[in-house]
């Protein structure tokens, strides 16, 4: 499985999608992720409408295996319905 979240700094729901997927990566020998911090690679939020393929209004934004999940709540669900943590 590979999430990549793209996110920005301050962010706290950034922060918990990333200690959510740092847990993932401990627990799981076949999770993988990839933090895109926005302001740092100058990804606007058209940039990021036209990736997610609708309007997007927060951070993070996730996709799990190149499919989108929404936010850090979404994420959360995701993990959740999946038996990801132990």
């Amino acid at each position: 499985m590979f999430v990549v979240i793209f996110g920005r700094p301050g962010c706290p729901y950034c922060v918990r999608a990333k200690q959510i997927a740092d847990q993932l990566t401990e627990q799981k020998e076949d999770f993988k992720y990839k933090y895109v911090d926005i302001h740092a690679e100058g990804i606007t939020k058209a940039d990021l409408e036209k990736t997610v393929g609708k309007p997007v209004e927060t951070v993070p934004q996730i996709f799990v295996d190149q499919k989108h999940v929404g936010g850090c709540t979404e994420f959360e669900q995701f993990v959740k319905d999946n038996s990801l943590l132990a």
